[in-house]
């Protein structure tokens, strides 16, 4: 039986490069690369799910980083436990973790413990930032192009039809919705 190197990387947006993951991944020597656009918080990624029908029982998976595969210890101890059933390695470029060894395995657990502090802790910081700017009147989104007087304005010209709402979008060089909303504000 020929086992196989399994690549798998992720960027969590597309206009996040995955090259220097590719790159790292080709170095370690794989047989097939797959790469994701998909936020890691979703279970279920379409390469992901792809490289989860490739793998089977002696294989390896290689990654470059443990938050590339999940972004939660929950998530992670999922996905090992998966692998450890399938009978698949994993092995983490960065960090060098190679579950075939019990050091490997623990070391795995350590790590990913560790990923899922730093998450929380992001998560805690970011919901921190919000209220702390929602008790200074800040609601969010962002700062409006449009002061109050150019919102009176904009209604002004528009209700006595001196100008449409193209018109004012191009005046008030902000896009057409950005005027609807201003005439909304009743």
């Amino acid at each position: 039986m020929t086992t196989q190197r399994i690549s798998y990387g992720r960027v969590s947006t597309t206009d996040q490069n995955p090259d220097s993951q590719r790159d790292a991944l080709t170095k370690a020597g794989s047989d097939q690369t797959f790469i994701d656009f998909y936020t890691g918080t979703k279970s279920s990624r379409p390469e992901w799910d792809k490289v989860k029908t490739i793998l089977r029982k002696g294989d390896t998976l290689v990654i470059t980083r443990l938050d590339r595969l999940g972004r939660s210890s929950k998530d992670l101890h999922e996905i090992a436990a998966w692998l450890e059933q399938q009978g698949v390695n994993l092995e983490v470029t960065e960090q060098n973790i190679d579950t075939s060894t019990p050091e490997g395995r623990l070391f795995f657990s350590i790590v990913a413990a560790f990923a899922q502090f730093e998450r929380d802790l992001i998560v805690s910081r970011t919901r921190d930032g919000l209220a702390a700017a929602k008790a200074r009147g800040r609601v969010g989104g962002r700062k409006s192009k449009l002061t109050q007087k150019d919102r009176d304005g904009i209604r002004h010209l528009y209700n006595v039809g001196q100008m449409n709402v193209q018109e004012l979008a191009a005046a008030f060089k902000v896009s057409r919705p950005t005027i609807y909303r201003a005439l909304e504000e009743a």
